[in-house]
């Protein structure tokens, strides 16, 4: 099983559904903007350095650009469904359903929960333990955090073993104190530490001060 591909299909039938002009959680980016964006992502690996910001940010957003404003928004999608190009390094096996889940699960939630009345899925329980084993890259993501930071699931019994297999309920992010626990389901958890915060249902314990300090910091991925 995929999850990888599940979501890459999901997120292209809802991007059908929705149309070009919708609106996603990617701030100032429309469904239209988004497809470009995967498409860029597999598919031009000459733009792709600077997604994340830098020297090159400005060459990124010029080809998304374009691809965006000269591709038919049916085209892009149906790009995206087709997966990576064989000669990607998205193409290697195995590549891609360990970068491209969380991407994937991410811009999926993006444009649901853009939308009104929006409802949380009921995930396969094997993506949601996916989703727990990959919140440990987001140690990066959240390094500068003032505070120390943990993750706690709230989507299992507080046990430390179900069915005679032991399973971990707590992840450490960031050392350091005054700690703040983030609590919520994996799902909630990885939109969280991406930075859509305003979405993600969670609950912050730790001090008031700590809390609000965790809260008014910024990072997003």
């Amino acid at each position: 099983m995929s999850y990888s591909r599940d979501e890459r299909r999901a997120l292209c039938t809802l991007l059908d559904e929705a149309g070009p002009e919708a609106p996603t959680l990617c701030e100032g980016w429309t469904t239209l903007d988004l497809a470009a964006h995967l498409v860029l992502r597999e598919h031009r690996p000459d733009a792709a350095a600077g997604m994340l910001g830098g020297p090159l940010g400005w060459y990124t957003a010029h080809v998304q650009h374009r691809l965006a404003e000269r591709t038919p928004y049916a085209r892009l999608v149906k790009t995206v469904r087709d997966g990576p190009p064989l000669l990607s390094v998205f193409g290697i096996p195995g590549v891609d359903e360990r970068a491209n889940l969380v991407e994937y699960f991410v811009h999926h939630e993006d444009v649901r929960r853009a939308a009104p009345g929006w409802r949380a899925r009921d995930l396969d329980q094997g993506l949601t333990e996916q989703l727990w084993v990959r919140l440990r890259m987001t140690r990066l993501i959240l390094r500068k955090v003032p505070v120390g930071l943990e993750f706690a699931r709230d989507d299992v019994g507080n046990g430390e073993h179900e069915n005679g297999a032991g399973r971990q309920l707590r992840m450490t992010v960031r050392t350091g104190t005054p700690v703040v626990t983030v609590v919520g389901s994996p799902a909630e958890l990885t939109l969280w530490a991406v930075g859509r915060t305003t979405v993600a249902r969670v609950r912050m314990d730790g001090t008031e001060q700590a809390v609000r300090a965790l809260t008014e910091a910024s990072w997003r991925l």
